[in-house]
């Protein structure tokens, strides 16, 4: 049990903070997509997107390369803090929040562009400035489609393995997630193990996902 608890609450850990930091990120380039349309905002757009499409090991290799002991982020991250960037839990948080930028972003943008310009030019007239309007009027009328792209984000965070296995490595205690651990319960044959922990990661995330599902109900009505 001790096995199987340290990478669940590592799991946990790594999918919170993630979710935490992508929320921020995936907030502003959703307004920049949704508000601020040309042809730089759409090929970053497409950008954004490209780690839903790209195997794990590229993404990771990508990561690698950025982070890297000899990217400039690493070095400098090795100034700043004396150890590497690689094969610890903050790259292991930079890997799921990469990975789960899209989804955010994806339905943050939807629920940015249903909030008709009428609303927004109206709450202008009243002297409300763009950022006021966007705290004030946008975001709370667009809280469903920001609570499901969070529930999307954190569930892949939560399930995150390519990525993270290239840049943060496979560390017992340290950066060995859920996913890692299950794989290396398959390739030790402890079926038992593997059973436990897949089935407990499947719990998580299908009851993750449900909790949209009263949202869209409160929609309908």
């Amino acid at each position: 049990m001790p096995i199987f608890q340290t990478p669940f609450i590592l799991s946990m850990k790594i999918a919170c903070i993630s979710t935490f930091i992508t929320f921020f990120v995936a907030i502003v380039l959703a307004w920049i997509f949704a508000y601020r349309k040309s042809y730089l905002t759409q090929f970053l757009s497409g950008i954004t997107t490209l780690p839903l499409v790209l195997p794990p090991t590229v993404l990771g290799y990508y990561l690698l390369v950025s982070i890297g002991n000899e990217s400039i982020i690493g070095k400098l991250y090795i100034y700043l803090f004396g150890s590497t960037l690689v094969f610890t839990q903050t790259a292991a948080v930079i890997a799921a929040s990469i990975a789960s930028l899209p989804l955010m972003i994806r339905p943050f943008q939807i629920a940015f562009e249903s909030i008709g310009k009428e609303i927004r030019e109206a709450a202008e007239v009243d002297g409300a400035n763009s950022w006021i309007t966007f705290i004030q009027i946008v975001i709370p009328l667009s809280y469903k489609g920001l609570l499901a792209g969070i529930i999307l984000g954190f569930a892949r965070s939560l399930g995150e393995f390519g990525a993270t296995l290239m840049v943060a490595g496979n560390i017992p205690g340290k950066t060995q997630t859920l996913s890692i651990a299950i794989y290396d319960a398959v390739q030790a044959n402890d079926w038992n193990t593997a059973n436990l922990m897949v089935i407990t990661l499947s719990g998580i995330c299908i009851a993750i996902i449900l909790l949209s599902f009263p949202l869209e109900k409160r929609e309908e009505n």
